[in-house]
């Protein structure tokens, strides 16, 4: 069973100058650190459940840009959101983290 979890976040100041794939490599990153128990793809390649919702161009900011993560646990949103905050680089900012649904 898989947890389903929604985040919005800010990417500002030196972060604007990383690629969409980056940020996704960014955020993984942040969520291992986070030791938070991120759900995997299934198949040869395994990689973390998680997309966001829209690509941004190199060398822009966002005051607002919101994604997606499956987890393997049940967490309550305060806690990924004080965790995930954390282990983010100066430049992206965790503004809210709330659950979407069980699959």
């Amino acid at each position: 069973m898989s947890f389903h979890y929604g985040f919005a976040f800010s990417k500002e100041g030196q972060q604007i100058f990383i690629s969409h794939l980056d940020l996704l490599r960014l955020l993984a990153r942040a969520l291992r650190r986070a030791e938070a128990p991120v759900a995997l793809s299934q198949g040869f390649s395994p990689r973390p459940k998680l997309r966001l919702s829209r690509a941004l161009k190199v060398g822009v900011a966002s005051p607002r840009e919101e994604g997606e993560v499956f987890l393997d646990e049940c967490w309550e949103p305060s806690r990924l959101k004080e965790r995930l905050a954390a282990a983010l680089p100066p430049g992206i900012e965790l503004k809210d983290v709330w659950q979407m649904s069980e699959i």
